[in-house]
């Protein structure tokens, strides 16, 4: 995979694949996260370890983190991450995927409608303000 979802993710990763730290630093999640991550079974599956038992990431296993961050941001659940992850563990379960992402994004659809309610009564509130500033003649 040449192109991740997050940028500054190096696109060269040496075969023998990146520490824990340099992980963090490419994928802006923190080395604690990457850690619960794993425990938690989000990823795909367990970072290999090299002879000192120290976890390897390769360019696949910083793709995989790079959509999680991106599901993560779009306020989805570490109960439901988990779900996709042990989904996309299993062959044959496309359409359970496609149907967990289609109730995914509806709900994604309906945050962004709320924030929009939401911000059209920030900017009344911010339109009410600056008329009563600009009668008293204060200054914005």
């Amino acid at each position: 995979m040449s192109e991740l979802l997050l940028p500054g993710i190096p696109v060269d990763v040496p075969p023998s694949g990146l520490s824990i730290g340099e992980a963090s630093a490419a994928t802006g999640v923190s080395v604690e996260t990457l850690r619960y991550y794993e425990r938690a079974g989000l990823l795909l599956e367990k970072a290999p370890r090299d002879t000192g038992g120290r976890r390897r990431y390769r360019m696949n296993d910083l793709a995989w983190i790079a959509g999680l961050v991106v599901l993560r941001e779009t306020g989805m659940s570490i109960a439901d991450m988990t779900v996709i992850a042990d989904l996309s563990r299993r062959e044959g379960t496309e359409a359970e995927r496609l149907a967990f992402f289609e109730n995914h994004r509806t709900h994604v659809v309906d945050e962004m409608e709320r924030t929009k309610r939401h911000l059209a009564a920030i900017d009344k509130k911010i339109a009410a303000y600056r008329e009563v500033a600009a009668k008293n003649g204060e200054q914005e």
